[in-house]
């Protein structure tokens, strides 16, 4: 049964490459050439803007942990403030 699956797979997988052979041989050499690299260049400005946000989404969660921390500080002084006021 997974064999079989496979086997399915490959042959779909065959087909889509064999449409996609196609899709550039029938335009000129040139052609496919500039539209390949123009996909490429496309594709590679994607993947800079997400690494720059995944750098981003990493910058400010250690930004947050930071304030967190930082409040949590706060926070401990105020309750020693507040019971050694309490205490005189």
């Amino acid at each position: 049964m997974e064999e079989a699956k496979e086997s399915a797979c490959d042959a779909v997988l065959d087909g889509l490459r064999q449409l996609g052979d196609i899709s550039y041989a029938v335009l000129p050499h040139d052609i496919a050439h500039a539209v390949g690299d123009l996909k490429k260049s496309l594709l590679s400005t994607i993947r800079s803007v997400i690494d720059w946000e995944i750098g981003w989404i990493d910058d400010r969660v250690a930004g947050g942990d930071r304030l967190r921390e930082d409040w949590q500080h706060r926070c401990e002084q105020r309750r020693a403030e507040t019971a050694g006021d309490t205490a005189n």
